[in-house]
């Protein structure tokens, strides 16, 4: 089931989110400092291209410099993609096959705002909810 929906996802609004992660990860990676930055929005994409299957977890000792960085991510780039996942979250609950897909869009709008301190581990992964 969750292969369909992964496909379904990826040519309803994945691919779109996908690209505009890979967009804000190479524009970060231009300067050294926002290096760290481009790495988790590509990891963050790659998720966003093929998300069922995956969850979000909190990382253990993340600690203050990842509660800064998600402030400077916040203002550099989390805003835009979160809209983006606002925006297609919409357009996909329009239809009644959709709205499953529009909530999982809705679900990525945290890890899109704040994704510095957070892993992404699969469902089936043994204590992944840890």
């Amino acid at each position: 089931m969750k292969t369909i929906l992964n496909v379904i996802w990826l040519i309803l609004c994945g691919f779109w989110m996908f690209l505009g992660y890979m967009l804000a990860g190479l524009l970060l990676c231009i300067t050294i400092i926002g290096i760290p930055f481009g790495i988790a929005a590509f990891r963050i994409g790659l998720y966003a291209l093929w998300p069922f299957g995956y969850t979000v977890v909190d990382r253990q000792g993340a600690g203050a410099p990842s509660c800064v960085g998600n402030v400077l991510w916040l203002i550099l780039a989390g805003w835009w993609l979160a809209l983006g996942h606002i925006f297609t979250g919409i357009a996909l609950c329009v239809t009644i096959i959709g709205i499953p897909l529009g909530i999982a869009n809705f679900k990525l709008i945290p890890v899109s705002l704040l994704p510095l301190g957070k892993e992404i581990v699969p469902t089936d992964q043994p204590f992944a909810a840890r």
